[in-house]
């Protein structure tokens, strides 16, 4: 058996999937939240509902969603979950010019769900960019980043803040 704290070697350091047949399935829940920042008038389209291509937010809400039920697709070793339930919120911060993005993810499972948020997060965002690239090339996605996540063996893990 493999020394390492990387659950995703085994003992000869190859890759591999977790196995998580013998975990038990609970409640797991995980928050996820980055930011991206841009001009003032890009923020004013945003926050004005404006922009050129429409509800850049309810967009952005909805491809969150979505990448959340892809992630096992994106990152090459995570499980495919059953979601129970995804939420992404956004919060317009005026005085930093930009959309901080919130994600919570939820499952009843063998396996945890911070990757999912994590991913619904950084695909929000990425669709903001996307869709007001034409006005701010600038715009910088930054604090991406697991805030809490429960259930599970290792239980509860809540960021400082």
């Amino acid at each position: 058996m493999s020394d390492s704290p990387l659950t995703h070697f085994d003992a000869q350091g190859q890759a591999h999937m977790v196995d998580v047949g013998a975990k038990s399935a609970t409640h797991r829940i995980a928050v996820a939240t980055g930011r991206i920042r841009m001009q003032g008038a890009t923020f004013a389209l945003i926050a004005s509902g404006s922009a050129k291509k429409g509800d850049v937010l309810g967009v952005a809400r909805i491809a969150g969603i979505m990448a959340s039920k892809k992630t096992s697709e994106l990152i090459p070793l995570c499980h495919p979950i059953a979601l129970t339930r995804v939420a992404v919120e956004f919060e317009l911060l005026a005085d930093a010019h930009a959309v901080q993005c919130t994600a919570t993810a939820e499952t009843v499972g063998p396996t945890g769900v911070e990757m999912e948020a994590l991913t619904a997060v950084q695909v929000a965002l990425l669709t903001l960019y996307d869709m007001c690239k034409a006005v701010d090339r600038a715009m910088v996605i930054e604090g991406v980043r697991l805030l809490e996540k429960h259930g599970g063996k290792s239980g509860s893990f809540v960021q400082p803040r």
